[in-house]
């Protein structure tokens, strides 16, 4: 049996929706001009991390989180509080990665499982369906043996008929209806809200990865969970569901606009156009921990001259530097 999602679109969803396409549009119009796009994306998902992870109760700060992405040293962490955090950032890294993958399949949610429930589950395997019963409060998941079928079901639908609806809805129905199956042992929480995110990616929703969604869960968890429950209560009906978080993108785009905003009056006349070839180039840097002048070149299918011309904009924007000697150097995300 197909899995088909209950909702409405009632007239308040739609304005939220238009709300929200007005917002990206702006953001993702002002962004493409600056130098400083890596500072939102780190931003992001350090504030990603830290919510999502959060919400199930790591203890680190925000300052913490972002210490530790930036590989600095930090006492009186613990082990599972460190994991649970560079797993997450490997778990963003991984769909990022991925934007263009079609179709998702059990093997896509399997491996991130275990990117994001390595050395942190309470029970089960990272990267297993659960095999035993599990509690959520007082709501009961599916039993173990329903779970690979009803996991078949949904990405039966993310793949053929998601895309009739615009990623807002959809990124959410999959975040909700993957917590009500709740396929793992643990760890579900964490992998859900990344699965959201994919979605987004994947539709070309939030092309640079500067929307920091799971922070405005964080920040009011009560009313996430309330939120998450209520459709149980009312039999798999998502509407309110669906408000509630589309009001929270809205929110979410708000404050980075904020930001963007904030970043422009800082760099004042720093402003640049970048070219597809120098966004190809960004994301080849951020793909790779660092990158020879002939791997730049090749990658990008240009001359020697080609490469550099590309290069020398970014590095004056402060946004790639040269490590090493101008003969045998690399380049690396400043």
């Amino acid at each position: 049996m197909a899995y088909q999602p209950s909702f409405t679109v009632t007239s308040h969803l739609l304005s939220t929706i238009e709300n929200i396409a007005v917002l990206r549009e702006k953001i993702l119009s002002a962004t493409i001009q600056v130098p400083w796009i890596l500072t939102l994306q780190r931003e992001a998902r350090a504030r990603n991390t830290h919510g999502s992870t959060a919400i199930e109760g790591n203890p680190l700060t925000l300052e913490q989180v972002q210490a530790l992405e930036e590989g600095k040293p930090l006492s009186a962490v613990t082990d599972r509080s460190r994991w649970e955090v560079l797993n997450y950032f490997a778990g963003l890294r991984f769909i990022e990665k991925r934007v263009n993958k079609k179709p998702i399949t059990h093997e896509d949610i399997l491996k991130l499982h275990a990117i994001i429930g390595g050395m942190v589950m309470d029970q089960g395997k990272a990267g297993r369906y659960r095999d035993i019963r599990v509690r959520v409060g007082r709501y009961l998941p599916p039993p173990p043996e329903q779970v690979s079928g009803l996991m078949s079901e949904l990405l039966g639908w993310w793949n053929e008929e998601a895309s009739k609806w615009s990623p807002v809805v959809t990124s959410v129905i999959i975040h909700y209806r993957f917590e009500e199956i709740h396929p793992f042992a643990d760890g579900n929480g964490r992998t859900g809200r990344t699965l959201a995110l994919w979605e987004l990616y994947r539709r070309g929703f939030d092309t640079h990865y500067i929307f920091s969604v799971d922070e405005f869960y964080w920040e009011d968890r009560p009313r996430y969970y309330e939120a998450l429950d209520a459709v149980r209560k009312q039999a798999g009906e998502l509407t309110g569901w669906l408000e509630y978080t589309a009001e929270g993108l809205r929110l979410t785009l708000e404050k980075v606009w904020s930001r963007v905003q904030r970043l422009t009056a800082e760099t004042g006349s720093r402003r640049m156009v970048l070219r597809p070839k120098q966004e190809k180039l960004l994301d080849m840097l951020r793909d790779h921990s660092s990158l020879t002048p002939r791997q730049i070149w090749e990658g990008l299918g240009v001359s020697k001259q080609g490469a550099m011309d590309l290069l020398n904009p970014l590095m004056e924007a402060g946004l790639v530097r040269r490590i090493g000697t101008r003969k045998s150097g690399r380049y690396i995300l400043a």
